[in-house]
């Protein structure tokens, strides 16, 4: 049907069947800052405005919005001039992955045409229709209000530069006026703080000091936050190509069972049908989606497709056709007949001798048990914990579970593939480990890797989900079959069944002290439920024990960990990768000890906590197969955590109950007039790893351009944490320049340098080194040109304001150095390779604070208050970092008090939809806080630890403790439902 649209002001006419969404048709005619999140409008990803309201494109058809205006975030501003909400979303750090961004800026345009002077619940009213997995809202919803101020006509304050607060402020160097350039900043004990330098006159500037900064540690924005902003296609979904299929799987109806017949001759012959594919099409090579290093610690037990599904949600078969109506139709078509088995879901029932064996195919290898359904073991100990535990004068068990959780990132699983003109396989896809992709796929697909090129684009939101080989295998498989371009991209049902999640566990803990609060003896058993697959099985459960253990450095630890298959969807690598399932039963328990020996909660924790200068722990016994090597802790400044995050939450120590488990009788913890209501407080100490020491590593590539610009190519993914942008601070601060002459790129296996991927929170650490070390490497290239120009010697020169400087005030420019190097003295181009791998893994540390409000009567939870002090070294860059800690414990709230994913009977995921699967939204979120607490990582060249993952590891735990503050309750298990909390206080009444 012919169909005309008001699109931005413009009248434009369309081709359209009837069935067709609004989203569909936008995206289809390149408006691609229209994002697609769900099929049910509950995500607010693909929003336009429509009259002026926001509504919800991928639930209306196109057809509905004839004769109405529709607008979509191309018309807003562009690359000259960026509308005042774009701007202040950009200055106020409020992207982060950026993929929702488009779908708030529109949200916050019709809250401002409406309004022009909201309040700040009227902004988070108005975001409420968009979610947003990564930045917390706290950014976006400070940027609304600051544009708002601008078109009023108003001069909003200062952003207050994003630097984390300091004990006292302490000036970097003290210069005379006229040695240099213009400076700014408050003063500061009679001393001038340099903010960062205002080139106004080519004068010489002092040689800076060792360690004084102008780059690194700035508030600097996000190198990608405007085109992001204004939508511009950088997704791997935003590509349009001739001829290109959609690919479709269908995905199996029974949790355990052989393919007994499957018959898919119907669904070849429907028109517009290009593949179908089932095990009998594809080479049965075994692999691991698991996007780790080679050789993979884990189970290798998946094929492109098998003749055996394992979980309601397994591959069968998958479809490229012509358009996805077609795809849809010709899967319906696919007869299968199922000889179905047993399933299992519990794993505990999994280990038990007549349990059916769900992995019993002679090719998988690397399982420890399939007879037991044991996909991995792992067993290691620190002195001697049985002879610990006689030294102890208390010992004190419990058993906790963690629940499975999902990764939720707004963009599904998208992939393009297709042939080039080299007949080389192209794969784009939303992945964060792109060169295991090409690794791993290479034999899967029977292909050379050098005949493989992936392209990372930008990513709409990571966590862990997007380290795994999830579509990429089927839509290579697809397009090696037809011959053509071929896409596939999850729904976000299938992103619910068939991705990855957090492993659940059932963990106990056993602890044996002194009385004086001594800790002698730390013991975790954990049942890990791997699901059907093993992916990460192995390296998540291992890092449970090994990072929550070994934050309290009692002289006698053992860990046991059991990883069990069952017929449920499968976990993988998610944000915190193991650790937050081990500080929930670990601070759980630590909190109940202090309070049955009457000891200070925070006392005994610090009293029995790691400090600088102790080795780790655990180093010597567990470290993913590099075990052996004695970590030193150099830097840890979880006391002042501590110290300063009491302080700003207002900790009421005084109230803290001396013993017991009992509800404390304080005023503060009743709510006036609302006896059924109590508050409580609750914290908790956590630690996290920076990277895996001898495995992870990192490379760059660094170019000097002929106008004095730099090209840097890293192979690391900024999954939206803003890795680009750091890394480029990193490099701006070797080369002496702002950081908008660094044009930086990641990630792509034909041009960019090796890396291990963005997981484990090393990128900044393990892959900023190799930048620094690329970067001072060209450092010292322009400094030997520079010193051949100005007649001096390159040792006695440095980089500063886009010159190399000499003793004698004489310069010249990198334009300068750069024309003479490619045109006149050498012609040789300046650049320069490093790479590195760091034989430790300084691990960040946090003291997390959370307030409760709960219900007596009905068991509610509601999070008032969550304040993080983070020692993650030095900030590279304040805005991001906060954006970091504030979507992480946004995160982890839900992971404390209602993110579950729920089974029926038969194992069928129950939660499939935003709406049944809760996570925060705007107007639903605490009052956030965060505070750096900056220590200098001697190991790192700008002293950096990381800071993306430590967020999700203490907000559950120190939730569960306000609770027990609150009302007297131990829930030990996640998350706190009102139903969970309503059971505990009637059975303690």
């Amino acid at each position: 049907m012919d169909l005309r649209l008001n699109i931005n002001g413009q009248e434009r006419a369309f081709q359209v069947a009837p069935s067709d969404r609004l989203l569909d048709v936008l995206r289809r005619n390149g408006f691609f800052g229209v994002k697609h999140g769900c099929e049910t409008g509950e995500c607010g990803a693909c929003a336009v405005l429509l009259d002026g309201m926001p509504v919800a494109s991928c639930v209306m058809l196109a057809a509905q919005a004839k004769g109405r205006s529709i607008t979509t975030i191309e018309t807003l501003g562009d690359r000259r001039a960026l509308h005042p909400i774009q701007e202040a979303f950009v200055e106020n750090g409020a992207i982060q992955c950026g993929f929702c961004t488009p779908a708030m800026v529109l949200a916050a345009r019709a809250l401002l045409d409406a309004n022009p002077n909201p309040s700040e619940a009227d902004v988070r009213d108005a975001l409420s229709g968009v979610l947003c997995r990564c930045t917390g809202y706290k950014k976006p919803v400070e940027a609304v209000l600051r544009a708002a101020m601008v078109l009023r006509g108003e001069t909003p304050p200062p952003l207050g530069g994003g630097r984390p607060p300091e004990p006292e402020p302490v000036p970097w160097i003290e210069i005379p006026p006229a040695a240099g350039p213009a400076l700014g900043g408050p003063e500061v004990g009679g001393t001038l703080t340099i903010t960062r330098p205002a080139i106004r006159l080519v004068v010489a500037p002092e040689k800076p000091e060792e360690g004084l900064l102008n780059v690194v540690g700035q508030p600097e924005k996000k190198v990608d936050a405007a085109k992001l902003v204004q939508g511009k296609p950088a997704f791997a979904d935003d590509v349009e190509m001739r001829g290109m299929l959609v690919g479709k799987l269908l995905l199996s109806p029974v949790a355990h069972a052989w393919i007994k017949r499957i018959d898919v001759s119907k669904a070849r012959a429907l028109p517009g049908v290009h593949a179908v594919l089932t095990y009998q099409d594809v080479p049965r090579v075994v692999f691991t989606t698991a996007g780790q290093s080679h050789p993979e610690p884990g189970p290798h037990d998946q094929f492109s497709l098998d003749k055996k599904v394992r979980f309601v949600g397994d591959r069968v078969a998958a479809v490229a056709a012509k358009t996805e109506a077609i795809a849809l139709q010709a899967l319906e078509m696919i007869e299968v007949e199922y000889d179905e088995l047993l399933a299992i879901f519990d794993p505990r029932k999994a280990m038990e001798p007549k349990a059916p064996v769900i992995h019993d195919e002679p090719e998988s290898w690397n399982i420890v048990d399939k007879e037991r359904n044991l996909a991995g073991v792992i067993d290691f100990e620190v002195g001697n914990v049985k002879e610990g535990f006689k030294q102890a004068d208390h010992v004190f068990e419990a058993e906790y579970t963690v629940q499975q959780v999902q990764h939720a990132a707004i963009e599904p699983h998208v992939c393009v593939t297709w042939w080039d003109e080299d007949d080389r396989l192209v794969i784009r896809t939303s992945t964060q480990v792109p060169f295991h992709v090409r690794r791993i796929l290479a034999p899967v697909l029977g292909l050379p890797p050098k005949r493989i090129r992936v392209i990372k684009p930008r990513i709409g939101g990571g966590f862990g989900g997007k380290q795994e080989v999830l579509i990429e295998d089927i839509c290579a498989h697809l397009t090696i079959a037809t011959g053509h371009p071929v896409r596939m991209e999850y729904t976000r049902a299938e992103e619910f069944i068939a991705s990855r999640s957090r492993h659940p566990m059932i963990v106990k803990m056993r602890t044996g002290v002194k009385s004086d609060g001594t800790l002698v003896a730390n013991e975790m058993t954990v049942l890990s439920n791997t699901g059907a697959y093993g992916t990460h099985a192995m390296t998540v459960a291992g890092n449970t024990g090994h990072k929550a253990l070994a934050l309290y450095k009692a002289p006698n630890i053992k860990f046991h960990a059991d990883i069990v298959y069952t017929n449920l969807p499968v976990p993988g690598a998610m944000r915190g990768y193991g650790v937050p399932q081990g500080f929930f039963p670990v601070e759980s328990h630590m909190e109940d000890i202090a309070r049955k020996l009457g000891l200070d909660p925070l006392e005994f924790r610090l009293k029995n906590a790691v400090k600088t200068g102790d080795e780790h722990p655990l180093s010597r016994v567990w470290s993913e197969g590099r075990e052996g090597h004695a970590e030193i802790i150099r830097t840890c400044g979880l006391a002042e955590c501590v110290e300063r995050g009491a302080a700003a939450f207002g900790w009421r120590l005084s109230d803290r109950l001396p013993s017991g488990l009992e509800g404390g009788g304080a005023d503060w913890r009743t709510i006036p007039g609302k006896p059924y209501l109590r508050r409580g407080q609750g914290v908790a100490l956590v630690m996290q790893g920076t990277a895996i020491p001898y495995l992870d590593m990192g490379a760059a590539s660094i170019k000097l351009n002929d106008d004095g610009s730099f090209n840097v190519l890293v192979g690391a993914t900024d999954l939206g944490t803003g890795s680009d942008t750091v890394l480029a601070q990193m490099a701006a601060e070797v080369l002496g320049c702002p950081l908008e002459d660094i044009i930086i790129y990641s990630s792509d296996t034909d041009f960019t340098p090796f890396d291990k991927g963005a997981y484990a929170s090393s990128t900044t650490y393990i892959s900023g080194t190799a930048v620094v070390k690329a970067a001072q490497q060209v450092a010292e290239q322009i400094k030997e040109v520079a010193g051949a120009m100005l007649g001096t010697s390159a040792s006695d020169l440095y980089l500063r304001d886009r010159r190399a400087w000499a003793p004698n005030g004489r310069s010249v420019s990198l334009e300068e150095v750069a024309l003479e190097s490619l045109h006149h003295r050498d012609q040789r181009q300046i650049m320069a390779v490093a790479s590195y791998v760091s034989p430790e893994s300084p691990p960040p540390f946090a003291a997390q604070f959370a307030e409760v409000t709960v219900d007596t009567e009905t068991g509610q939870v509601t999070v008032d208050r969550l304040l993080m002090a983070v020692d993650s070294g030095r900030i590279v860059n304040p805005l991001t970092a906060f954006g970091q800690v504030e979507g992480g414990m946004t995160q982890a709230l839900g992971y404390a008090v209602c993110e579950e994913m729920i089974y029926g009977p038969r194992g069928e995921l129950l939660t499939t939809k935003f709406d049944d699967y809760k996570i925060f939204r705007a107007h639903e979120m605490p009052e956030l806080g965060t505070i750096f607490v900056e220590t200098v990582e001697p190991s790192h060249p700008f002293g950096v630890k990381a800071v993306a993952e430590i967020p999700m590891d203490g907000v559950a735990p120190a939730v569960a403790n306000a609770v027990l503050d609150a009302v007297g309750v131990r829930i030990r298990e996640l998350p706190l439902t009102p139903e969970k909390v309503w059971w505990a206080l009637r059975t303690k009444l």
